[in-house]
């Protein structure tokens, strides 16, 4: 038995940084319900391509709201607080989060000392930028630049890059995920929920761990580096006849190895034998090896390569990743019952049983308010005149 099937999780979600962390519970085989304002809704509804022809479900969105259920409810009006008491007790909702500024808790009527009176073994999260004194917004880049990850991507001597995906925003859900399960066994042992703040800010830094370490106790300047590292050589991106390689020699005898192949015996230096030395001297060993790889194309270079031990990929575009031997039996599916069409999201960190039983399919991101008439109705027990009256005053 899953026993994650019997957990139901509401979140008060937008963006992605709790989305995200909503779906990987899904993916364990929570009932997730997201709770969306009835006008305004969650803006990454309406971010990337409009494939369906219908509003509020834009690309974006679909990427990580698989296997949810979606609410609409206006908190800020009395008759909407009543409404997420009562979600509350005839859910049993186990845990509830949300990634509104913390000077909307009171506002919305969803602070843990309120609902915790209501459901005295629920588990909050409020998941914010800056930690739940500070209501400064918090986007992924700005938490990449105040972070330092900006200051860490790039070349030397460029400008500071962003990340090719947003580490604070993935970062923090994965952390949120770890700070829920840990939640979870507190309860099952004293039967009691607690309240859990997550700064999404300490979340990328604490990422930063040989940065601050280097930097606080030895003093040293730690900046972009392009593709090479700070402490290993040859580490880098190398141009081949028909495309990109990344080689990372690991260790001294990894080099011995490769400078005995055809083609790189000249840089068998007395000098280079050492780590240390091709780190003192890296600008020019890559300039030198660059000239190399050039001469091969990528497959060749990579099977001799491997064959001496030494760690090397290509460059992958995400086409090539998705049809990788071990990535491409993982990738997981939704279909949409109204369109038909099937989307191809990205694989789990790990299988969970409730992947294996469904066969890695999930429900297609909930279209906005789907699910209103299943839970009002049919679980609180709204009547649908009265269902229709608090459409109309804008409850839901």
């Amino acid at each position: 038995m899953n026993p994650f099937k019997n957990l139901t999780v509401l979140s008060l979600e937008q963006a992605t940084v709790l989305p995200y962390l909503t779906y990987r519970l899904a993916l364990d085989g929570c009932r997730v319900i997201r709770l969306e304002h009835p006008v305004y809704g969650d803006p990454n509804r309406m971010v990337g391509e409009n494939f369906l022809g219908e509003e509020g479900m834009n690309t974006y969105f679909m990427a990580i709201n698989a296997g949810k259920e979606a609410l609409t409810l206006n908190l800020a009006e009395p008759e909407g607080a009543a409404l997420l008491d009562e979600l509350l007790v005839k859910l049993n909702v186990d845990i509830f989060a949300t990634n509104q500024l913390p000077r909307n808790y009171e506002k919305l009527s969803i602070n843990y000392e309120r609902l915790s009176r209501i459901k005295p073994d629920l588990i909050w999260l409020g998941v914010t930028g800056f930690g739940p004194e500070s209501n400064e917004a918090a986007y992924d880049p700005i938490l990449q630049a105040r972070g330092g990850l900006m200051e860490l991507t790039g070349e030397p001597d460029g400008d500071p890059q962003v990340t090719g995906v947003p580490l604070p925003d993935m970062g923090a859900s994965e952390h949120g995920y770890g700070l829920l399960m840990k939640a979870l066994y507190e309860r099952q042992v004293t039967g009691q929920g607690r309240r859990l703040d997550l700064s999404m800010f300490m979340s990328t830094v604490s990422w930063l761990t040989v940065p601050i370490c280097l930097t606080g106790s030895f003093n040293r300047r730690i900046s972009r580096r392009g593709n090479t590292h700070e402490f290993f050589a040859p580490v880098s991106v190398y141009r081949t006849r028909d495309g990109f390689i990344y080689m990372a020699v690991g260790n001294d005898r990894q080099w011995e190895a490769l400078t005995r192949l055809d083609g790189f015996q000249h840089l068998a230096r007395p000098d280079y034998v050492k780590n240390a030395g091709r780190i003192k001297d890296v600008h020019k060993l890559n300039q030198a090896l660059g000239e190399v790889f050039k001469k091969f194309d990528s497959a060749e270079i990579m099977d001799r390569l491997k064959a001496i031990g030494v760690a090397v990929s290509r460059i992958n575009t995400i086409a090539e990743v998705m049809a990788d031997p071990l990535v491409k039996d993982h990738l997981l599916s939704a279909k949409d019952p109204v369109s038909g069409r099937e989307l191809v999201l990205a694989p789990p960190p790990y299988m969970t049983r409730f992947l294996e039983e469904s066969n890695r399919r999930l429900s297609f991101p909930p279209r906005f308010g789907q699910h209103n008439e299943a839970v009002y109705g049919g679980v609180l027990g709204r009547s649908k005149p009265e269902l229709a009256g608090l459409r109309e005053k804008g409850i839901i």
